[in-house]
């Protein structure tokens, strides 16, 4: 088997396109990346009640988030034992039982075998129930009401795995006021498909500030929060943040002092966050202006922390296929017209019918159509920029850092060493630092 650390050249720059299109080595992401990363599955605010549930994906297959009689958050294989059917063909509701359609089993909330047609008569002897319940994801945790799944026991805790990200995503997953689980998702997630390498996405979250080209018709139009020509809140010092575990986060980092926007258009709006803002930083202190404006979690987890606020998860559907799930989160305390006024700015920034997300599409399908050539295949992509710079240690800013005016592809440098490292490894031992 090649190594796939021979295609992935993170001392020069050069990254094979093969690691795009090639179909083994899809086969293999799905087994050494999706079977053993934390994976973004859904949010508390989903499943609220006993009997919640919300259908999510873990790489290819799809599973159920849900709420058990005892308020557990559970997540469960979406695949009844019997045949494989589905128990739950529904996105999101609520429910007293799992039912497969197809042969009539039953599972309870905790995922417990409870029904099996004609069980004593035809099972002789009866086979033992508790060995037949649904397939549970082994590992949870719970971030700010972020809810992640990992499907391998001997994988670290998800605290681990984040390592020094761990404070950027935390803060940047807070209410606006940097209160603890304040926010919740505002409706379902938008979803569509993408004729692209999921690996495409996650590099443009991680830190890509070069591809702002593409979206300066956007920029020309203004569509912010503020009354300026932007796209989104003003970012501050931009600075570009790398960590060993393959995640990379785009800092904007502004004085306490200074607002994030002004929300000119709707002051109901700028008086909510003024005051949201004020909060935080009595509760933080200076800490408070350090917040990811977005980054990626590897493997497949982008977020925009400051406005628009969102989560972005790629879910593979093959080496030329991705879909896209997206939700939008809100604090739990914005009033109806704080809501109403985010809803709109949400839907014209992002997703499929968004002005940014709809440039962002046409780079990823081109990226991955240019890689699927006999040719094209021969040269490796330019992953070159600041290749002998490397980044610091900052004293606030956690992971390496590179400040603006220097531009690194570092980030997306150190996801793919990170793949890499997984698409090798035969074990969690073997990827641990």
């Amino acid at each position: 088997m090649v190594s796939v650390k021979d295609l992935v050249g993170t001392m020069d720059g050069k990254i094979s396109r093969e690691i795009f299109v090639d179909k083994d080595l899809y086969e293999r992401e799905k087994e050494r990346v999706f079977a053993r990363a934390w994976l973004y599955v859904g949010h508390e605010s989903q499943v609220k009640k006993p009997g919640d549930f919300f259908v999510s994906r873990m790489g290819e297959e799809s599973v159920i988030l849900t709420r058990d009689n005892a308020g557990k958050i559970r997540v469960f294989l979406n695949t009844c034992r019997h045949r494989g059917m589905r128990v739950c063909r529904y996105d999101q509701g609520n429910t007293k039982a799992f039912y497969c359609p197809y042969h009539g089993w039953s599972y309870g909330l905790d995922g417990k075998l409870t029904h099996v047609q004609a069980y004593e008569a035809s099972y002789t002897p009866p086979f033992p129930k508790d060995e037949w319940a649904l397939v549970e994801v082994p590992k949870l945790a719970n971030l700010q009401g972020t809810i992640w799944a990992n499907w391998d026991s001997a994988a670290p805790t998800f605290e681990d795995y984040l390592g020094d990200a761990l404070a950027g995503l935390d803060s940047g997953l807070r209410a606006w006021d940097g209160s603890d689980h304040g926010v919740e998702l505002l409706g379902p997630p938008q979803k569509w498909i993408v004729p692209s390498n999921w690996k495409f996405v996650s590099e443009n979250f991680s830190g890509d500030v070069l591809h702002g080209v593409s979206h300066r018709s956007v920029e020309m139009v203004g569509i912010g929060p503020g009354a300026s020509k932007s796209r989104r809140d003003s970012p501050g010092e931009r600075i570009l943040t790398t960590f060993p575990g393959g995640h990379g986060f785009y800092y904007g980092v502004m004085p306490i002092d200074q607002p994030r926007s002004d929300y000119a258009a709707a002051p109901a709006v700028a008086a909510y966050f003024q005051d949201c803002w004020q909060r935080r930083v009595q509760r933080m202190g200076p800490s408070a202006g350090v917040m990811p404006t977005l980054g990626t979690v590897f493997p497949n987890m982008s977020f925009h922390a400051q406005q628009p606020r969102t989560i972005l998860v790629s879910h593979p559907r093959g080496p030329n296929e991705t879909e896209m799930w997206r939700v939008y989160f809100v604090d739990k305390a914005a009033p109806p017209e704080v809501r109403t006024w985010l809803r709109r700015y949400y839907m014209r920034y992002s997703g499929p019918g968004g002005l940014t997300e709809q440039d962002d599409m046409e780079n990823w399908t081109y990226a991955s159509e240019a890689s699927r050539g006999t040719i094209a295949r021969r040269h490796a992509y330019n992953y070159m920029s600041g290749l002998n710079t490397g980044g610091v240690s900052d004293p606030v800013i956690p992971g390496m850092v590179t400040r603006e005016p220097l531009t690194s592809e570092q980030n997306p440098r150190m996801l793919y060493r990170r793949w890499a490292e997984f698409m090798d490894a035969e074990s969690w031992s073997a990827l641990q630092p």
